[in-house]
């Protein structure tokens, strides 16, 4: 004869005193970790100089400066749309 049995795992004796506040708080973590992120937006160099109406060349240049943080994939190069849009806003302060 098989009896039912419930185990509990990492659990202190405070979750068991309300069980479903801890259970909403699983719940929220649970969402929390599979909410879908925002994807990051990659831009070309020559996405970047129509966006801040410069030059390529320019572009490059604020690159070698440490103005804006350039990322590969393979042979190509790209920057986060995100944070060029915080290096604009830096830049104007």
């Amino acid at each position: 004869m098989q009896k039912n049995v419930t185990q509990l795992h990492s659990l202190e004796p405070q979750d068991l005193l309300n069980p479903l506040d801890y259970l909403r708080q699983q719940l929220e973590e649970l969402i929390k970790a599979f909410t879908q992120k925002t994807p990051i937006e990659l831009l070309s160099r020559k996405e970047i100089a129509l966006l801040f109406k410069a030059t390529p060349q320019t572009i490059h240049n604020w690159t070698k400066e440490g103005k804006l943080k350039i990322y590969g994939i393979g042979t190509r190069r790209y920057y986060k749309r995100n944070e060029v849009e915080q290096a604009l806003i830096e830049l104007n302060q």
